[in-house]
């Protein structure tokens, strides 16, 4: 692949590399969503969300000539907001990554076909109320796509421990879900 083909923003980039003040502001505009979006899905709390956007940006752009756009430009930035964010969930002091006695999730149960009546916004809220380190791993797994060993990597666990916070996660989502309706 060229250079080209993995950043659309090779100029804006470039401009900003040369100081060029409206080159950054466009260039926050054009992702300033979505970064909010990921640092929100993992700190779960909108004023750590906007700090997490702006640490990164900031980072970013004093750090701009260390990009060799051999990713996008919005696949950098994105490890920097989650790293941002992981962060914050470390300064919390909060349990990053909960004990398995903090939540007794049942056994499904077998040939359960029960299947709730499910909006977009109760599953968001029931996701909002997990565990920070559940949380973290459901998010960047399922919503961000990286897979156990970049999880393991980001958050400093193992793979192994990354595969079981999903699965707690996961149970204790549907444990939120049913009980929500």
């Amino acid at each position: 692949m060229n250079e080209h083909a993995l950043d659309i923003h090779h100029e804006l980039i470039d401009r900003c590399r040369a100081g060029d003040r409206e080159a950054h502001f466009r260039l926050y505009k054009l992702y300033s969503k979505a970064m909010y979006n990921v640092g929100f899905r993992i700190t779960g709390n909108e004023e750590d969300a906007e700090d997490v956007l702006q640490e990164a940006f900031v980072s970013a752009f004093r750090n701009l000539e260390s990009y060799r756009a051999d990713a996008t430009f919005g696949a950098w930035l994105k490890r920097i907001v989650v790293n941002k964010a992981i962060n914050v969930l470390k300064k919390r002091k909060e349990n990053v990554i909960a004990q398995e006695e903090d939540f007794d999730v049942p056994a499904e149960e077998p040939g359960a076909d029960y299947r709730p009546e499910l909006s977009v916004e109760k599953v968001r809220q029931c996701i909002d109320l997990l565990p920070d380190g559940y949380r973290s791993v459901l998010s960047l797994y399922l919503l961000e796509g990286y897979d156990h060993e970049e999880i393991a990597g980001i958050m400093g666990i193992s793979e192994s421990t990354s595969k079981s916070q999903l699965n707690r996660a996961k149970n204790k989502l549907k444990e939120l879900l049913t009980s929500k309706l």
